[in-house]
């Protein structure tokens, strides 16, 4: 399996909440949702995939094979299914109420940070009468450590489009860092999927 067809399994098994390599976060990432308030979706009954669907961009984007966007139609479509919507094929796509679009964002980006440390120093020090010297160990000391490290960000969006409008009428979007461990089945793609249109239709 190539680095490219990692990736992509990598980004759903976050949104997935499978374990991750790299320890962030223990729960996926929560969907953002935003539609249009004044659209009638409950005349919505069926639904196909808008030709352009699938799309990869960003400063590093990502090479998809067929067979990974056919596993992401797949659970776009198991999740819509499962909602009570029937999913129209492209021949049929004109009679739809609305058309379904996925696109994947992927940049690449280099997260420094800066924090403190403690540190033992040894210093000299007056003491006494004397006029002399002496070593001390400095507690209170610290030192400042960087941090620098290069990680690939993907943002997965959903959207679902008015034909006459020629418009989204309905948005989700999931960012996270791509980590995983690259084994996700196409039961982890369902569970993003799911997750995903959670919020679908509007209520």
């Amino acid at each position: 399996m190539t680095p490219q067809m990692l990736n992509l399994q990598r980004f759903f098994l976050v949104l997935a909440g499978i374990s991750l390599l790299a320890a962030c976060s223990t729960s996926p990432p929560k969907p953002e949702v935003d539609f249009k308030s004044d659209y009638d979706f409950a005349a919505v009954h069926k639904i196909a995939f808008y030709d352009e669907s699938g799309l990869v961009s960003g400063n590093n984007p990502i090479p998809l094979s067929d067979m990974q966007r056919e596993r992401v139609d797949t659970a776009l479509e198991q999740a819509l299914g499962k909602k009570g919507y029937e999913i129209l094929d492209q021949q049929n796509a004109a009679k739809a109420d609305l058309l379904i679009s996925w696109n994947l964002i992927t940049n690449d980006k280099t997260d420094v940070r800066t924090y403190q440390t403690p540190s033992m120093g040894v210093g000299y020090g007056r003491y006494g009468g004397y006029n002399g010297y002496s070593m001390y160990n400095c507690w209170g000391c610290s030192q400042t450590e960087v941090s620098v490290r290069n990680y690939t960000e993907g943002t997965f969006i959903v959207d679902l489009i008015d034909p006459k409008l020629k418009r989204s009428v309905w948005r989700s979007l999931v960012q996270s860092r791509l980590k995983g461990d690259g084994k996700a089945t196409q039961a982890d793609f369902n569970a993003a999927a799911d997750r995903v249109l959670a919020a679908f239709p509007p209520p």
